[in-house]
């Protein structure tokens, strides 16, 4: 949707010689919107994807891949999946390191979609760009068989807790979530009850949460009571309330239900395997302060990260 004129001066024969052009590129009659969740200048979990949220389906999702350029403060090996289930959109596309964020990350992303086909007549047209920042690492890992949290700080075990995870038919679902959000309190509604719930961090989107069960300190460590929440004491969901933040991990393993795909941000449900076959260039990307670059995953060193600080519980099929 520009219009351009063009004027060449070239020298002929001792002669200046000068003609000009006039164009104007393709003004579309259909466009897609991309937006990306993370907000300027916030900090995010080591957990954290970058998602982009579109709101046409994208059918040429390598051309829109190709425009995706990710500059980080420390070097950091990743890869782009696409989801066309999504919750949130109608295409959506994630960006998620094959290890965790390191700790105190600052991450720029740039889209050039300006003028990229992303489906047959659609086209992109404007660059988006976002800056935000990885936090400290805080790791959950819950386990409702013995009925303890592990609490993880900078790496280091730093909490060991008391739980109650869901009862029977109300199991607490398995797999590595991620914080998305957090209030004090929250009302929670059910069969029975209707509370205002303190120190709540959320961690699916159908309501599971770690949160203050006062009601339930008594089982807490011994017997699965909850609806489907993993209950802490209050001094405890206190103190996990006070340092999450969006994108967080929380591992729940031991569980007897599988989790399910896209409730939640589960990014983490995947294998390094699976996040790059859902590439559209089945490759990976190596960003740094200079930018990304596309790479052929058996480039790469090995993958040495350890469960349960990363990987998902196995009984967890990811998305195809």
């Amino acid at each position: 949707s520009r219009s351009y004129t063009v004027t060449a001066t070239a020298d002929v024969n001792g002669k200046s010689v000068t003609a000009t052009s006039a164009f104007s590129t393709l003004t579309p009659s259909r466009t897609f919107v991309t937006e990306i969740f993370e907000g300027y200048n916030q900090t995010y979990g080591v957990g954290m994807p970058i998602i982009l949220y579109f709101n046409h389906k994208i059918t040429d999702k390598a051309a829109v891949e190709r425009s995706f350029q990710v500059t980080t403060s420390k070097p950091v090996t990743g890869a782009w999946y696409w989801d066309d289930t999504c919750n949130m959109a109608v295409s959506c596309a994630y960006f998620r390191p094959r290890d965790y964020w390191p700790a105190g990350t600052t991450v720029s992303f740039t889209g050039h979609l300006n003028g990229v086909q992303g489906a047959p007549g659609v086209y992109g047209t404007y660059t988006l760009t976002q800056t935000f920042r990885i936090g400290r690492s805080v790791i959950a890992v819950g386990d409702p068989a013995t009925h303890r949290t592990r609490i993880y700080v900078d790496g280091r075990l730093k909490y060991n807790w008391p739980i109650s995870a869901g009862k029977p038919g109300d199991d607490t679902p398995d797999g590595s979530y991620l914080t998305i959000d957090k209030h004090n309190p929250v009302r929670m509604t059910g069969p029975g009850y209707n509370l205002l719930v303190p120190w709540s961090v959320r961690f699916t989107f159908s309501g599971d949460y770690y949160h203050d069960a006062y009601w339930s300190v008594n089982q807490q460590g011994f017997r699965n009571v909850s609806h489907g929440c993993v209950n802490l004491s209050p001094a405890d969901a206190e103190v996990y309330y006070k340092m999450a933040v969006p994108g967080d991990p929380i591992t729940i393993t031991g569980s007897p239900l599988a989790g399910t795909w896209d409730n939640g941000w589960t990014q983490w449900f995947l294998s390094w395997r699976q996040l790059v076959n859902g590439s559209a260039l089945h490759e990976a990307v190596r960003t740094g302060p200079g930018g990304s670059s596309f790479v052929n995953p058996s480039a790469l060193p090995p993958d040495t990260a350890k469960a349960p600080l990363r990987t998902a519980p196995a009984n967890n099929a990811a998305a195809a």
